[in-house]
């Protein structure tokens, strides 16, 4: 099932990690699904129309248990279908989240792990929920082996 003209069901349900598990990480809720099809529409779909080359979603829907599997976080907007982690091949993550911040209309994008001086370092998160667009950027790192969330895109 197609969610937009480039974006299908099955890619931003893909895990390997509920693979390796037997996991079945499809959604059974159509609110779900609407949702991946909003993030898809309002911020995935325009972010390869701009760019013209394939967007790689490294991860979308997390089923619950899959998301405890990725330790992420027991909130994660990625469980509602409301989030992925994207990356375009020859683009740099500081500039594919500043494109993001500056001309969609977005939840939260976060800049995460990226390694200045190293252009695919790293990844981009990006939520959608017509319900919340605040807009919020941050950057997360590492620092003395612990996650750190900085406000603004620190690149």
């Amino acid at each position: 099932m197609n969610l937009s003209k480039n974006f299908t069901f099955d890619e931003l349900c893909r895990s390997q990690l509920a693979r390796d598990c037997g996991i079945d990480n499809k959604p059974d809720s159509d609110e779900v699904v609407n949702n991946l099809r909003l993030l898809c529409e309002k911020v995935l779909q325009p972010v390869r129309d701009h760019y013209g080359e394939p967007v790689k979603i490294n991860s979308g829907y997390r089923s619950e248990e899959v998301n405890l599997l990725a330790r992420g976080s027991k909130t994660s907007d990625h469980i509602t279908g409301c989030a992925a982690d994207i990356e375009i091949a020859g683009v740099p993550n500081a500039e594919l989240a500043t494109w993001i911040r500056d001309n969609l209309e977005f939840k939260q994008v976060i800049l995460e792990f990226y390694i200045p001086g190293v252009p695919d370092s790293g990844w981009v998160h990006v939520s959608y929920d017509p319900n919340e667009l605040k807009k919020e950027t941050l950057t997360a790192a590492k620092i003395d082996g612990k996650t750190k969330y900085m406000t603004g895109l620190v690149a």
